[in-house]
């Protein structure tokens, strides 16, 4: 099952609605608000490597709030 994790950079004020946007979510696994560089780490798995694509650039990186995403997936 693929599995990847994405960091999020968020539009200042809207890290705690990213957040709950995205642990809603399908195959979103957990999400967090966390500080450092990135504001929302999430962990996702899919079925296949289609969904899990469909999942981080098609449905999250609509969400509103969010500004860029850089997404690492796990190979092993």
């Amino acid at each position: 099952m693929p599995k990847a994790f994405v960091l999020i950079n968020a539009e200042t004020g809207s890290e705690k609605d990213v957040v709950e946007k995205v642990k809603a979510m399908k195959n979103v696994e957990e999400a967090y608000f966390v500080f450092g560089v990135y504001d929302v780490i999430a962990i996702v798995k899919a079925p296949n490597i289609d969904e899990l694509r469909n999942t981080i650039h098609t449905a999250m990186r609509q969400v509103k709030g969010i500004r860029s995403t850089c997404t690492m997936v796990v190979i092993k």
